[in-house]
């Protein structure tokens, strides 16, 4: 009888559905073939899931294949990140790919020099400019910018508890330093085109908030952005959906509308008054200022540049994003299209500051995919001195690359303003992860800086790295990106300051392998559960 019911009313829903189908204009193929039309909707939201697990292969996922979360999965975990059975990268025929080169023969270095020490940057922050709070960053690996409101307040709590366990700084994204930003760890505040945070109600720029927002917390930087990889020129985009009363209040915008940055600033408008604005915040805050830009056309870069080299006034670093960053809502010919990629652009603009003989006197940041050590290590030896890292630390914290950001549909909670949603992502366990993520990338880095011969992986240099180009040829990373003699390398006096500081003493002798202790099974089918 219960059964009968069951069946019976199932049917009354199928035929509501059918009813429904047949009568709305809105869809053909739902009026063409009612309620089985639904299995195609089904199907294509879902889509990239199904891709992620069942189609495609290892390497072929994108952003980020299924290997390289995997990877990030099992490092978060503090679970075997090895593999068996070898490679199952088309080394012999994939154009572009990039050999690090060992040394047979080498300084020798212990595993464990690195120990009780950490990966600090080789440069200090501020320190040729004379800031009056420069310092050393006490991590080459950072959290990159991501604001809370693309960002769940459980997200952005457990990146920056996570930011305080393993000594690095994050970034707070153009969207102002918000209570949950302040869990104790480091801060590199951001200020974008919309001065959220430190904006007066007209919404131009207001020195007097920013310097009050920088007493407030424990900021040790400030990062002027003026554009990103994937909206470069557009401004940032947080969707209305995201706009809760909370962030209305933090960043003074209206609830109920998208929240579209603007694409230019108004406190400058060209190179002489950005250098202007970047000496006025240095000298009222005593932090160490920078920008952060997507590279296109190369003017800006060389003017800033021989204005640097002629004058009193100058950044103190500068975060090149890549075209292929991620972002929470961007068109898609901005994402695709526009702003080069991190490689070509991060050797473009460090051509620029090292043909005017400023590379030492700047600290270079990298973003755009960096938060993997084959990246890295390649970024490193273009020159960059830390890396900062966005979906890869998203990953570490539960993202399961859903790509739904822009739509507040987050599954996991990540990437979200729905209450339900972000409820199921605990920031006190998931703090632990994102720690744990970053400091296996440290060592992960070190580990190859060892391999190559060298105590730390800002003095890994670009005659280290080929770049393959299938079975025909390989060139060195100097000649792919027309590097001169000594660019990508630290000068003499950093050089021997970090080896110093990294291996006091100079050479030891090894104290154990590399993998002693580590075990050597597979990595299990678990590392992608979240």
């Amino acid at each position: 009888m219960r059964l009968g019911r069951i069946v019976a009313g199932a049917g009354v829903a199928v035929g509501a559905v059918a009813a429904r189908d047949l009568v709305q204009k809105k869809h053909a193929l739902m009026r063409n073939y009612p309620v089985i039309s639904h299995a195609r909707y089904l199907l294509e939201t879902i889509g990239p899931e199904l891709r992620q697990y069942i189609v495609t292969g290892n390497d072929e996922e994108r952003p980020f294949s299924r290997d390289q979360r995997s990877w990030v999965y099992a490092s978060s975990k503090l679970e075997n990140n090895y593999s068996g059975f070898g490679t199952d990268n088309d080394i012999e025929h994939m154009p572009g790919y990039a050999i690090i080169k060992h040394r047979t023969f080498a300084n020798s270095l212990p595993h464990d020099h690195a120990e009780g020490i950490g990966l600090p940057s080789a440069k200090v922050l501020g320190g040729p400019r004379g800031r009056a709070k420069a310092f050393r960053p006490a991590s080459v690996v950072n959290i990159s910018g991501m604001s809370f409101g693309s960002m769940s307040a459980n997200a952005i709590k457990a990146l920056n508890e996570g930011a305080k366990m393993a000594g690095c700084l994050q970034n707070t994204g153009e969207g102002g330093l918000s209570s949950h930003h302040r869990q104790g760890g480091d801060i590199m505040l951001q200020i974008g085109t919309a001065y959220f945070g430190c904006r007066n109600p007209d919404g131009t720029f207001s020195l007097e908030r920013l310097k009050a927002v920088v007493e407030s917390a424990p900021v040790r930087a400030i990062e002027i952005k003026l554009s990103q990889g994937a909206k470069p020129g557009l401004g940032g985009l947080l969707p209305a959906a995201k706009v809760t009363e909370e962030i209305s209040e933090i960043r003074g915008i209206p609830m109920g509308q998208d929240c579209a940055s603007p694409s230019r600033h108004t406190a400058f408008t060209d190179v002489d008054s950005l250098l202007d604005f970047v000496e006025l915040l240095a000298d009222e805050t005593g932090l160490p200022v920078g920008i952060k830009s997507a590279v296109g056309e190369m003017g800006f870069w060389d003017e800033l540049t021989t204005r640097m080299a002629t004058e009193d006034r100058g950044v103190d670093f500068v975060t090149i994003d890549g075209g292929e960053g991620g972002t929470g809502a961007s068109p898609r010919v901005f994402a695709d299209s526009i702003a080069l990629p991190f490689r070509m652009a991060f050797a473009r603009v460090y051509g620029t500051f090292a043909a005017a003989g400023l590379a030492d006197d700047v600290t270079f940041i990298g973003s755009g995919k960096l938060g993997l050590p084959d990246n890295a290590v390649v970024a490193f030896a273009l020159g960059v001195d830390m890396v900062s890292v966005a979906r890869e630390a998203m990953l570490s914290i539960g993202c399961i690359q859903s790509q739904k950001c822009h739509t507040d549909r987050c599954p996991t909670g990540v990437a979200t303003q729905d209450p339900w949603l972000a409820h199921g992502l605990d920031p006190a366990s998931k703090a632990v992860r994102c720690s744990q993520y970053v400091q296996t990338l440290r060592k992960e880095l070190v580990k190859i800086s060892e391999s190559v011969g060298v105590a730390h992986p800002g003095l890994i240099t670009p005659d280290d790295i080929d770049i393959l180009n299938g079975d025909y040829e390989a060139r060195s990373l100097r000649e792919s990106y027309g590097y001169l003699d000594g660019w990508g390398n630290l000068g003499a006096r950093l050089a021997e300051e970090i080896t110093e500081l990294m291996a006091p003493g100079g050479s030891r002798p090894e104290s154990g392998s590399i993998e002693q202790g580590e075990g050597e099974k597979p990595l299990g089918q678990d590392t992608e559960i979240t």
